[in-house]
Parts: C-alpha cells; sequence; structure tokens
C-alpha cells in the first residue's frame, strides 16, 4: 500500500510540473503577442475551483478533475467551447484576430515547452548523478530466461552477443532496441557456440506484452539480506546474514537452479545447510505453496557485475543532456510506429494512468524521479503534435491549411472538430484505462 501511495504521489506532482509548463509556454507566446488569457488552470475545474485567484486579465486556479490543465485564450475555440464569444465581431486583443504565424506559434508553444524542459532536466541528472549502467560484456553468466522468453528461442545460460550482429553497450537496453529496430536476430553464445535466435513478428507482440524475458544469471554464492515475516526461513531460525549452502546435499552453481529446486519442492521438508560467523550448521523446513523459503537474496560478492560509471562536468552535461533528449524522442516515435503494425498487437499494451503510474519507483529516487518526468514529458509533446482535433496539433493542422491556402477553416467547422475530437480522445482515455483494468484482473499488471 505505502508503494502505491509514493507512485501515486510521484506521477501527480510530476504530471502538475509537466501540466503548468506546457500551459505556460501557451501563456508566454499569447502574452508576447498581446493576446489575452483569460483562464490558467492545473487540472480541469467543471461547476467549482479548489483554489483561483486573479491577477490582471487572468484568472489563475487549481481544478478538481486531475486529467491535465488549460489557458482559455480569448477568441479561440478549445476546451470551454465558449459558442457565445464566438458570435462577437474579433477584437484586437483575441487569438483569432492574430496573424496565422502568431497563432502558430502559442499553439505550439506548449510543445515547445516540453521538448525543452526534458533536455533540461535529462542535463541536470547526468550533471548531477552521472550516468551508470552494466555493460553487456559484463553479463559474463548468461542470463535467466523466462517463460516469454523461452517462446521467443532464449535459453538460460545464453550470453547475448549482438543484435542483428551489431554490439549493445548498455545491457538494459537490448530489448528496447530489439522492439524499437524491430530486429531480426540476436546473437548469443550458447554451450560455447555462436547461435542466432529469430525473432518474428510474434515475438515481438510477446516483447511488448511483457515486463521482460530474461534477468542477469547470477551465481549461488549469496546470504540472506532480508528475511519474512513467519514464513519458513524465519520459522526455522534463520538470521540475515547466513550464507546458504547445499540443500538435500545437492550443490548449484547458480542462484537460478536453487530456486527451481525449491519450487520442485513446494510443500515438502528440505535440509539446508549454512555457514553463520563461520560456523556451519544445518536447518530443517518445509517449502511454501509458493516454492519458497521467505527471504530475500543479497550478493556475497557485490562486485560480480562491474557497473559503469560516467560523471560529467557542468558543461560536458549539456551536449550529454540534449542527446539523451533526442534519443529518448527518436526512441519513443518508433515505439509509436509499432501501434500502427498489426502483427505487433502494440494497441493492446496501451496504458492509462496505472501504467504511468507504474513506471516510477516504489520508493523516493530523485534521480529516477527526474529521469520519468522527462520521458513523459517528451511523450506529452509527442502526443500534442497528434493532429487530432482537441490536441495543438489539431490547431496546428488546420493553420497549415490556412497558411498554405488562405483561406480561415469556418467557426462552425472548428466547433464540431472540436467536438469531435474531444470525443476521440475520451474514448483513447477509456480504452487504455480499461487495458489498465483488465491487465490486474488478470494479474499481468
Amino acid at each position: 500500500m505505502e508503494s502505491i501511495l509514493i507512485k501515486t504521489a510521484q506521477l501527480l506532482l510530476s504530471l502538475s510540473i509537466l501540466v503548468v509548463l506546457h500551459e505556460a509556454g501557451h501563456f508566454m507566446f499569447a502574452r508576447l503577442f498581446k493576446t489575452r488569457v483569460e483562464k490558467f488552470y492545473l487540472f480541469f475545474n467543471p461547476w467549482f475551483s479548489l483554489f483561483k485567484i486573479k491577477k490582471g486579465e487572468t484568472e489563475y486556479g487549481i481544478g478538481w478533475l486531475p486529467l491535465g490543465g488549460y489557458v482559455k485564450i480569448s477568441g479561440m475555440i478549445d476546451e470551454s467551447m465558449d459558442k457565445e464569444a464566438m458570435k462577437l465581431p474579433p477584437q484586437p486583443w483575441e487569438f483569432r484576430a492574430k496573424p496565422a504565424w502568431q497563432r502558430l506559434l502559442i499553439m505550439v508553444g506548449g510543445v515547445l515547452m516540453n521538448f525543452l524542459f526534458a533536455m533540461v532536466i535529462y542535463i541536470g541528472v547526468l550533471y548531477a548523478w552521472g550516468e551508470q549502467y552494466l555493460p553487456t560484456e559484463n553479463v559474463k553468466y548468461g542470463v535467466v530466461v523466462n517463460e516469454t522468453g523461452e517462446q521467443i528461442g532464449f535459453k538460460t545460460g545464453d550470453k547475448i552477443l549482438t543484435v542483428d550482429n551489431q554490439y549493445i553497450e548498455q545491457f538494459s537496453k537490448i530489448v528496447p532496441t530489439i522492439v524499437l529496430d524491430g530486429a531480426k536476430t540476436v546473437q548469443v553464445e550458447r554451450d560455447g557456440q555462436k547461435v542466432d535466435v529469430e525473432i518474428t513478428g510474434e515475438d515481438l507482440a510477446l516483447l511488448l506484452k511483457s515486463k521482460g524475458i530474461w534477468e542477469e544469471r547470477i551465481p549461488y554464492d549469496i546470504n540472506i539480506g532480508r528475511l519474512a515475516k513467519d514464513l519458513p526461513a524465519q520459522q526455522a531460525g534463520m538470521e540475515v546474514g547466513d550464507v546458504l549452502g547445499d540443500v538435500d546435499g545437492k550443490s548449484f552453481d547458480y542462484y537460478d537452479e536453487f530456486t527451481n529446486y525449491l519450487e520442485s519442492k513446494e510443500g515438502q521438508e528440505i535440509t539446508i545447510d549454512i555457514t553463520r560467523d563461520g560456523q556451519n550448521m544445518t536447518k530443517t523446513l518445509t517449502i511454501n505453496e509458493d516454492g519458497k523459503m521467505g527471504f530475500n537474496a543479497s550478493l556475497n560478492n557485490p562486485e560480480v557485475f562491474e557497473f559503469k560509471t560516467i560523471k560529467y562536468g557542468f558543461f560536458e552535461s549539456i551536449p550529454a543532456g540534449i542527446d539523451r533528449g533526442v534519443q529518448t524522442t527518436g526512441n519513443y516515435l518508433k515505439q509509436f510506429k509499432l501501434f500502427f503494425k498489426k502483427e505487433t498487437k502494440a494497441y493492446e499494451s496501451l496504458g492509462g494512468f496505472a501504467t504511468i503510474g507504474n513506471i516510477f519507483s516504489s520508493s523516493w529516487d530523485w534521480a529516477h524521479f527526474w529521469n520519468m518526468t522527462a520521458f513523459i514529458s517528451i511523450i506529452l509533446a509527442i502526443m500534442n503534435l497528434l493532429p487530432i482535433p482537441a490536441l495543438d496539433g489539431g490547431h496546428v493542422m488546420f493553420l497549415f491549411g490556412e497558411m498554405i491556402t488562405g483561406r480561415k477553416p469556418g467557426e462552425k467547422f472548428l466547433e464540431y472538430a472540436q467536438i469531435a475530437g474531444m470525443v476521440l480522445l475520451l474514448a483513447l482515455v477509456l480504452y487504455a484505462n480499461a487495458n489498465d483494468i483488465i491487465k490486474m484482473i488478470n494479474g499481468t499488471f
């Protein structure tokens, strides 16, 4: 429950920051071109507001419906659907009275702010925390593959070499690279031989649905890091720091071999050798129905995986942060294109607020928080550029049409387009959140 609250708090803080900055982008360009802004709101406020104050011509406030935010610009057909004002003759301070190029900049102001803010965050993150990752070549014991990975063709113990014969420096980027670049093969070392694992469109669909297909294989050189209350390990008198040894006289090379053996003994009694403060002893316990003893494992040798750390000075962090922002944008655009490929069934992985909230850490980690906020900022920018009426991209589409043809769309047409766009967006929101609910019910979230 605590982890859910922490994730929710991070999601609300992140979205609040991003929504305010997005709307501030529209606001600043509107004021630059002397266009009146009637309202500036974080969250929507149908019927009532949680807070509001008026300064000059603008009412600033916080709504109660946390689905975004808005600025109400005079003389513009937007979420407010203020038809009465549009029946009056255009006034010099209104959006509709401004030249097309000024209206265009007002509309893209929010998207520009989101992109720029993401770059600033990445620069700050790299300067403050640097970058740490596990090089692929340092995953020296291979991988432990789950059921999805086995379906695709990988096997536990495989050492990942290349993707489409290209070396991927960061181990954590291998699966995203397979998905986003539509890889055809992955080269692995298996039993001393180089093997090509073919990746099909169906495999990509499996990858998109899965939470992961493998994790680093670790040696069976572990101790108890934490004990779960009232579960077999604690009941048998085991303690934090105990080093695990043979089970039922069997020795193991890797931790996954140990866990697989426990699963095969669910509900049965086992004997396990342990070492405590240099003393050898044996414990007898009964494995629970989940095939577990009830403890968290900790590596005796934390240096078994050698991570690489890159530190950035202030001036070094600027191009590095911009480069990360550009790469993240490119990767998200690749991911977005997958929704239009039938064989990947990417639409089934579309998620709502629960999916977004789940990308945050279950404990408050500022480095992770800011990285995720930058990522969401890029997502918001790209999504807002979609040519859908009711989004910034829809307004931009009509403005480009006006600039090319020299003719403004009729106000009635814009009203109907706005309504159609809002209905479409509502349908997408409902579909995405319904996907989350289905995943929760199926236990696949």
